[in-house]
């Protein structure tokens, strides 16, 4: 399986054999990202396995900027499961609240796989059960597949393109903070493009403004540490 993923050419074709694994440890659902606990405009979405009622109830909600496990990165980094959350009095109220929502779904347990990057920012991978409490093994196996599939969609998504917007950024924004990247002027990047200096400069400006940057410098350098654009 691990091969399999690694050896993938394109991100569904990972995404399938990871799907193909999970159904033995009764995995319903799962999401795999980049995540800035601090400011969630910055969320990158790889992959969202989620039923179309859940992912509506998710953002409509604004649970987003709620999420109990996105919270919960805070004391640990280490991956854990929902049950582990719940035994270590880790859930605020609101917390518990939106488990137990989920849980009238039947989904009664899930894993959260971090990987730390700096102090606010996390590559994850949330995955959901159905009816199945998971065990420590179970955990095990699928702490390390998550792993494999994230980095491999991590390397596929900034060439292939991704199918959820990163962080709200339009394909052609990415294209001008590529071009950008690479040393371009506006006007370099616009014949590159086929658009106006101006174009270009606007495209930037609305990057700038959905990753939170204060200038180009941190636009590029989000841009290459949340995985939108290659290094």
């Amino acid at each position: 399986m691990i091969s399999g993923i690694i050896d993938s050419q394109d991100s569904r074709s990972a995404i399938d054999v990871f799907k193909r694994f999970i159904e033995d440890f009764h995995i319903d659902t799962f999401t795999t990202g980049e995540i800035d606990t601090a400011n969630r405009k910055r969320t990158v979405f790889h992959a969202m396995e989620w039923p179309d009622r859940w992912r509506q109830y998710y953002f409509q909600s604004g649970m987003l900027k709620h999420d109990p496990l996105i919270e919960a990165l805070a004391a640990s980094h280490a991956p854990f499961t929902w049950e582990e959350l719940r035994a270590r009095n880790g859930l605020t109220i609101a917390g518990t609240e939106a488990l137990n929502k989920v849980a009238a779904e039947g989904w009664v347990d899930g894993l959260v796989v971090p990987m730390h990057r700096n102090a606010t920012h996390f590559g994850l991978v949330s995955l959901v059960t159905m009816n199945h409490k998971l065990s420590q093994g179970e955990k095990t196996h699928l702490t390390a597949a998550s792993m494999v599939l994230h980095d491999r969609l991590r390397r596929l998504l900034p060439v292939e393109g991704f199918r959820i917007p990163p962080a709200g950024l339009t394909p052609r924004e990415i294209e001008c903070i590529r071009l950008i990247a690479a040393g371009m002027s506006d006007i370099r990047a616009g014949e590159a493009l086929g658009i106006r200096a101006s174009t270009v400069h606007e495209h930037a400006e609305r990057a700038k403004f959905k990753l939170d940057a204060k200038n180009r410098a941190e636009l590029v350098a989000l841009a290459v540490g949340f995985g939108i654009i290659l290094a």
